[in-house]
């Protein structure tokens, strides 16, 4: 894993490239703004994708469930023939 330290105009600029770089090179930038850093860019792998859609989706069933969206068990038992 490489740091790199940018600016963010070059950031603005050449944000395809340096998002290609990162997930092909494993490369993450610092943006930075007037010699203060900003934030970190860095290259999500497949693993953290899925966690970040499973916290997303559990979020949602959550949601769903303090809207009366949910089903029992009992319920699902009866929908199921069981």
């Amino acid at each position: 894993m490489t740091t790199r330290l940018i600016g963010i105009k070059q950031f603005r600029r050449d944000l395809t490239k340096l998002s290609k770089e990162a997930r092909t090179k494993n490369v993450h930038f610092i943006v930075m703004r007037h010699s203060v850093p900003q934030f970190r860019v860095s290259p999500m792998t497949r693993k953290e994708l899925e966690y970040e859609q499973l916290k997303a989706d559990i979020a949602e069933a959550r949601a769903q469930v303090r809207r009366g969206e949910g089903y029992s068990s009992d319920e699902v038992r009866a929908m199921l023939g069981i």
